[in-house]
């Protein structure tokens, strides 16, 4: 048996892990949900050995206690664990990886028969046993991690994200085979974002937030649970979650005699649906070349020098300074640039002077996209035959 009491961790000064408290039994899946940062890898690497624990944690297996054991120490105990990211030897084959997961004293004897057990429960593994492990596919490849953490005879295997970049059909398969595993007597400590499927197979889960354990439950009762549907499993059966009702695409308009937002808030719902946004010419903002807008600041900025007295000569005897022909040059660079990378329709040929000029006789405008604030929907709760629904309210 795992036991973990008050453990805890931390990275310089921040606490990834509070206080956290759990067992697991051999035979038994257990799941930890949580969202990202809560703090569920690090837990596995603390039991594991690869992060320290805090003075006062303990990491009990079998009442014994492995809090300040190294990793391949933690190994020898009988815990096994599969990173986030496999961490398999890309360049060995498949054999290969397997047979380096009996390096501990403990497999050794055991060596032979684990490997037929893990291949009878790996078919696949058994036919492309000789292949170079970074050929295979990201599901073959998460068969070749756990296998490995299997050759080392654990009696808990914790498993960090094993379903992460899999397609669906082959996390079905992941989790059947977890199943099969446990049926062997192993224990499995499963962190996983795809907390449907792992509550699925799961005999009871933890709920960790913050570096600290907020819930305990059976499975069951943890996929039932409301507050855990919302969370992590997006109401995803369908039924309302923490008493909102579903909101029905049913457009009615409100009586003109009744106000359109009369009732208690708990009788609305508001949905923000974002408005189109449509494209239109520069020339309906600004129709002045930039150097034109150039030439006009430096215009006001004399101006303004010689009202505050900053230039003696009057301004009707001085015209205003025109912009530099470098600068006038960088500017139609600029603009030429800015036709070429955002003009939806290039310039044709009936625009362009001979080659040698260069010059665009009818300037085209960049298209401007103009981002309009969010449309926003209202829905009231009515009463119908089969139960509330929400009706949008015209406004």
């Amino acid at each position: 048996m795992l036991e973990c009491k008050n453990l805890s961790v931390f990275y310089g000064q921040h606490h990834a892990l509070d206080g956290v408290s759990l067992r697991i039994e051999p035979g038994e899946i257990v799941v930890i949900l949580g969202a990202n940062g809560a703090g569920k890898s690090t837990l596995l690497k603390a039991i594991g050995g690869i992060v320290q624990a805090e003075s006062g944690s303990q990491i009990l297996v079998d009442g014994v206690d492995i809090t300040n054991f190294r990793a391949h120490e933690v190994v020898e105990t009988g815990l096994a664990l599969v990173p986030e990211g496999r961490g398999i030897f890309g360049e060995l084959t498949v054999l290969e990886n397997l047979t380096l997961g009996a390096f501990p004293d403990r497999a050794k004897n055991s060596e032979s028969g684990n490997l037929d057990r893990i291949l009878t429960l790996f078919p696949i593994l058994h036919e492309r046993k000789n292949q170079i492990v970074r050929t295979m596919s990201g599901g073959e490849q998460q068969m070749v991690a756990v296998g490995r953490a299997m050759m080392s005879a654990p009696s808990i295997l914790m498993l960090d994200e094993p379903s992460l970049g899999l397609s669906p059909i082959l996390c079905s398969e992941l989790f059947k085979t977890l199943e099969e595993v446990r049926k062997t007597g192993v224990g499995i400590l499963l962190v996983e974002q795809n907390a449907k499927q792992s509550l699925a197979i799961a005999d009871r889960g933890y709920v960790l937030e913050v570096g600290r354990i907020v819930g305990e439950d059976e499975a069951d009762n943890l996929m039932n649970d409301p507050a855990v549907q919302q969370a992590y499993l997006g109401g995803s059966d369908g039924t309302p979650v923490s008493g909102q009702p579903k909101v029905h695409d049913i457009t009615e308009e409100e009586p003109s005699a009744e106000p359109a937002l009369i009732g208690s808030a708990q009788d609305y719902a508001i949905r923000v649906q974002p408005n189109s946004r449509p494209d239109i010419a520069s020339s309906r903002i600004q129709s002045d070349e930039i150097s034109a807008l150039v030439n006009r600041a430096v215009e006001v900025e004399t101006s303004q020098q010689q009202a505050n007295g900053a230039v003696n000569r009057p301004l009707s005897s001085t015209p205003a300074p025109k912009a530099g022909e470098p600068l006038k040059r960088v500017l139609e660079e600029i603009e030429q640039s800015a036709r070429d990378a955002r003009l939806k329709n290039r310039p044709s040929e009936n625009n362009v002077t001979d080659a040698g000029a260069g010059d665009i006789e009818t300037p085209i405008r960049p298209v401007i996209e103009v981002y309009r604030k969010p449309r926003i929907e209202v829905y009231k709760r009515r009463k119908s035959k089969t139960g509330d629904i929400m009706v949008k309210v015209k406004r």
